[in-house]
C-alpha cells in the first residue's frame, strides 16, 4: 500500500459531507487516523460504530490536536465560531479547507477567527449531496466522479492547495479553480436562483384559495421544476442569508429577463419570443453537453435523468474533456446498398453566415448537425441572430443584415472548427465590436497567422498567441479598405475570410489562387443576391453591398462520401449507391483521383440544388493502381487524402504524393499520423516534407492511434474491409464533428464496426 497523503485528519462535523470524506479516506488508505470534532456525543460515537472515525471529542480545540489536515463540515453561518473554538488546537503547520457553500463568508470567517493560519487555509466547495443527511447517511463513494471546486485566496499558499488538490483526486472527485467572489456569483445564479424560485413559485401556488385543485392537476413539468423545494429549508435558509448580495443579484438579473419575456408576450413580438426560446434551448444542451463531458449533438438527445454527474463523468475520457471513444474493428466485409451521408460541411458553415447577414428569412434543408457547424450556429445565437432549429435538418434563419450583429457576452467557442474561427475572422474584422474567439485544445494548437496576415493589410487589427495559434482577439471599429491578395498557398478558407471581410470594406477586394479550391462561398454569396466577380483565378467583391435571404438545400458532403468511395472500390463484393452527392467541381478531386487509380465511379441523375451540382454516385469494387497523384488535384482533395492513403495501401505498386504541405496543419499533421498507422498495420510508406510515398500491399491489424483527427480515424476504420487482423483505433470522439452517425451508417451498409466508449 502506498504511503497515505495525511497521518492525521480532523474531521469537524460528521454529516454526510464531513462523514462521506472520512468513508472515503479510510476506504483508500489516505490517512493513517481519522478523528472528529462534533457538538454532539451520540454522533461521535455512532461515527465509530460505523467505522468512519477512530475517536472523536465535543471539544474542538481538542479534536483537531496534532491534526495535519482539519476539514470544516458545518454550516456557514456556524464557520467563524467553530473556527474560533478549534483554534487553540491547532498545529503551526496544520492545512485547512472546508466544504462551505458560499466562500466569501467562509474566508471572511477564516480572516476574523484563525489569521495566523490564513496562509494554509484552502477553501473548498465539494458540488455533492443526497436526499438523506447525518452521519448514518455517509457515503465513501458520494464524491467519486463528482466536482469539487477550490477557491484559494491570494494569501494561500500553492503547496497546501496542492496537497488539498491531491486528497479530492484520490477520493474520486474532479477538481476545479474559481475565484471565491466568481465561484458565489456562479453559484447564485446557478444553483441558489433556481432553488429560490422553486421555493418562491411552490409557495405562490400554495398560497391561492383553490391550491390543492392546482397543485392535483398539474403537469409534470411542474413536479420536475419544483422538486428542489424540497430542499432542507434550513439549510438553504443559511445560504440564502450567507450569500445575500450574489442572490440578489441573481434575483435582479432574473427579474430582468422576466420582463423581457413578459413584453413579448404582451406585445405579440413573435420574433423575440423566439429568439429567447431558442437561445435558451440551445444554452440549455450547451449546458447538457459540458454536465455530461460529452458532444453538443450527443447532448440533443439527453435529458435530466441521464446527466447526474455520476452518469456523466462515467462517459468522460477525463476531466472536462469529452469523451474517450474508440472504434473496435473485425477484418474483412464487403459495403453494400444505398445510403445518404451527412449534408455537406462547408456549405452547412456558410449556409449559417450569409444567412444570417442576409435580409430576411433564409430556409435550410439538409444542415450537417454535426459539432464543427453547430459552433458557427452557436456563434451567431451569440451574436443576437435568431435561429430555429436545427430540426431533422432544417433551420430558420432570421437575418439581421450585413450590419446587424450584436457584440457577444463573452468568448465565442469555436470547439473543434476551424473552418469557423478562420471565416469569421473574416466577418469580425468588419464589425464595430471587437470579439475573442477561441476553441478546444486542438484548434488551440492550429496556425491563424495566414488568415490574419491579409486581414491586417486590410485594415484589421487581430493578435494571436506567440504561436500565431488561438485565442484570436480581433479588434472592433476598425475601418476596413479592399486588398488585391495572391495567395501564397491555395486555400478555400483563407479566400473566404477576405471575401467575407471585402463585403465590410472600402472598395474591391479581390483574391487569386495558385489552384483552385472549393468555391462554395462565392457561389452562395451569389446565391443571396451578392455580386461576385470572377476572371480566371481572380474572385472579387465589391463592398457595401446586401445581402438576401433565399432557401437552400444543402447537398450531402462529398468528404464524407470518399470514406464509402474508397470503402467501395477496396472491398471485393461491394456495390454502393451513395445518393444526392455535392459534386462541386472544385471538391471532386477524391473521384478524379480513384478514376486514375482505376475505382469504378459512375455518376448517375446529376442536377442542380440550390447553385450547387449534386448526383447519385455509383460505385463498385475494383483492382486499383498506384499512381504519382497529379499536383493539380491536390487542393480539390486537400480533405479526402487521409482515405485516399488508405485506398493507396491497397493498391498495387506505389502511390506518391507531393505538393500537401497543408495536411501537416489539419487537426494533425495527417500525413505523419497517417504514416504511423500504415506502419503499425504493416504498409511500406516514405514520408516527404509535402506529401508521402506507399507502397500497397497485405496488410494485418493493430493499434492505431487517431490524435483526435475525425478523418485519420474514419480512414482506418474502412481500412479494416482488406485487414487480415483486427484494428482497434483510439480517441474517435471527434468524429461527431464531421459525420455524426457514421458508425451507425457505416455498420449498416457493413463494416464491422463497434464503437467503445470510456
Amino acid at each position: 500500500m502506498s504511503e497515505p497523503l495525511f497521518d492525521r485528519v480532523a474531521i469537524i462535523g460528521l454529516g454526510l459531507i464531513g462523514g462521506s470524506l472520512a468513508a472515503a479516506m479510510r476506504a483508500r488508505g489516505l490517512a493513517r487516523t481519522v478523528v472528529a470534532g462534533s457538538r454532539s456525543e451520540r454522533t461521535l460515537e455512532r461515527g465509530k460504530l460505523l467505522g468512519l472515525i477512530d475517536d472523536g471529542s465535543t471539544d474542538l480545540a481538542e479534536a483537531v490536536k496534532g491534526a495535519d489536515l482539519v476539514f470544516l463540515a458545518v454550516p456557514v453561518s456556524s464557520m467563524a465560531d467553530t473556527m474560533a473554538r478549534m483554534a487553540p488546537g491547532l498545529g503551526n503547520s496544520v492545512i485547512i479547507t472546508d466544504g462551505g457553500s458560499v466562500k466569501g463568508k467562509v474566508i471572511a470567517a477564516a480572516k476574523q477567527s484563525i489569521p495566523q493560519h490564513i496562509s494554509r487555509f484552502v477553501p473548498g466547495h465539494p458540488i455533492a449531496g443526497k436526499e438523506k443527511s447525518g452521519v448514518d447517511a455517509a457515503d465513501a463513494g458520494l464524491y467519486e466522479k463528482h466536482r469539487v471546486i477550490l477557491t484559494p485566496t491570494s494569501a494561500t499558499d500553492p503547496a497546501a492547495s496542492a496537497r488539498i488538490r491531491a486528497l479530492w483526486t484520490a477520493v474520486g472527485a474532479e477538481v476545479l479553480s474559481m475565484d471565491p467572489d466568481e465561484h458565489d456569483r456562479v453559484l447564485a445564479e446557478t444553483s441558489h436562483l433556481p432553488h429560490l424560485l422553486a421555493f418562491s413559485l411552490v409557495d405562490t401556488l400554495a398560497r391561492q384559495g383553490d391550491s390543492l385543485d392546482i397543485f392535483r392537476y398539474a403537469a409534470g413539468g411542474f413536479r420536475d421544476f419544483t422538486r428542489i423545494a424540497s430542499s432542507d429549508p434550513l439549510m438553504w435558509h443559511d445560504i440564502f442569508r450567507e450569500n445575500r448580495d450574489s442572490v440578489l443579484q441573481a434575483v435582479d438579473l432574473f427579474q430582468a429577463g422576466l420582463a423581457r419575456f413578459r413584453e413579448a408576450v404582451e406585445q405579440g413580438d413573435s420574433e423575440s419570443l423566439l429568439a429567447i426560446m431558442t437561445r435558451a434551448n440551445s444554452a440549455r444542451a450547451h449546458f447538457l453537453a459540458l454536465s455530461a463531458r460529452t458532444s453538443y449533438t450527443r447532448a440533443l438527445s439527453l435529458n435530466d435523468d441521464k446527466v447526474s454527474d455520476k452518469t456523466a463523468m462515467s462517459n468522460s475520457a477525463s476531466a472536462g474533456h469529452g469523451r474517450r471513444v474508440e472504434f473496435h474493428l473485425q477484418p474483412g466485409g464487403a459495403l453494400n446498398g444505398s445510403l445518404r451521408v451527412p449534408g455537406d460541411k462547408s456549405i452547412s458553415h456558410r449556409s449559417i453566415m450569409l444567412g444570417a447577414l442576409a435580409d430576411g428569412v433564409t430556409e435550410i434543408e439538409g444542415f450537417l448537425e454535426g459539432e464543427d457547424a453547430l459552433a458557427t450556429l452557436q456563434a451567431f445565437r451569440d451574436m443576437g441572430v435568431v435561429i430555429e432549429g436545427p430540426s431533422a435538418g432544417r433551420v430558420r434563419v432570421h437575418g439581421v443584415g450585413l450590419h446587424g450583429l450584436k457584440a457577444p457576452n463573452g468568448t465565442l467557442y469555436m470547439g473543434n472548427s476551424g473552418t469557423s474561427m478562420r471565416l469569421l475572422m473574416g466577418l469580425l474584422s468588419g464589425q464595430p465590436f471587437s470579439t475573442e474567439l477561441t476553441g478546444d485544445e486542438s484548434l488551440t494548437r492550429r496556425p491563424m497567422e495566414r488568415v490574419a496576415k491579409p486581414l491586417r493589410e486590410m485594415g484589421a487589427e487581430i493578435a494571436t498567441t506567440g504561436k500565431g495559434t488561438p485565442p484570436v482577439h480581433i479588434r472592433g471599429n476598425r475601418q476596413l479598405k479592399g486588398i488585391h491578395y495572391d495567395l501564397p498557398v491555395a486555400s478555400a478558407q483563407v479566400k473566404s475570410a477576405i471575401l467575407l471581410a471585402g463585403l465590410y470594406a472600402d472598395g474591391e477586394t479581390s483574391v487569386t489562387e495558385p489552384a483552385p479550391t472549393r468555391d462554395h462561398t462565392e457561389r452562395m454569396l451569389t446565391g443571396f443576391g451578392y455580386p461576385v466577380i470572377r476572371d480566371g483565378a481572380t474572385s472579387k467583391v465589391v463592398g457595401g453591398g446586401k445581402l438576401s435571404a433565399c432557401n437552400l438545400e444543402v447537398p450531402a458532403d462529398i468528404s464524407s462520401a470518399a470514406f464509402f468511395l474508397v470503402g467501395a472500390s477496396i472491398a471485393p463484393g461491394s456495390e454502393l449507391l451513395l445518393r444526392h452527392v455535392g459534386i462541386n467541381p472544385t471538391r471532386t478531386g477524391i473521384i478524379d483521383i480513384l478514376k486514375l487509380m482505376g475505382a469504378d465511379i459512375t455518376l448517375e441523375n446529376q442536377r442542380d440544388a440550390g447553385g450547387e451540382p449534386v448526383a447519385d454516385i455509383r460505385v463498385r469494387s475494383a483492382r486499383l493502381k498506384g499512381i504519382t497523384i497529379p499536383e493539380e488535384l491536390v487542393p480539390l482533395a486537400i480533405d479526402e487524402f487521409p482515405v485516399l492513403f488508405v485506398a493507396a495501401a491497397n493498391a498495387e505498386g506505389e502511390t506518391i504524393l507531393h505538393g500537401a504541405e497543408e495536411l501537416r496543419v489539419k487537426e494533425s499533421d495527417r500525413i505523419q499520423v497517417m504514416a504511423d498507422g500504415l506502419t503499425t498495420l504493416g504498409i511500406e510508406n516514405e514520408v516527404y516534407a509535402d506529401g508521402i510515398r506507399i507502397r500497397g500491399g497485405q496488410y494485418g491489424g493493430g493499434e492505431v492511434q487517431a490524435h483526435g483527427d475525425h478523418r485519420i480515424a474514419m480512414s482506418f476504420a474502412i481500412a479494416s474491409l482488406r485487414a487480415t487482423a483486427p484494428i482497434l483505433i483510439h480517441d474517435c470522439a471527434n468524429v461527431a464533428t464531421s459525420f455524426p452517425g457514421f458508425a451507425e451508417l457505416a455498420s449498416a451498409a457493413g463494416l464491422n464496426l463497434t464503437v467503445v466508449q470510456g
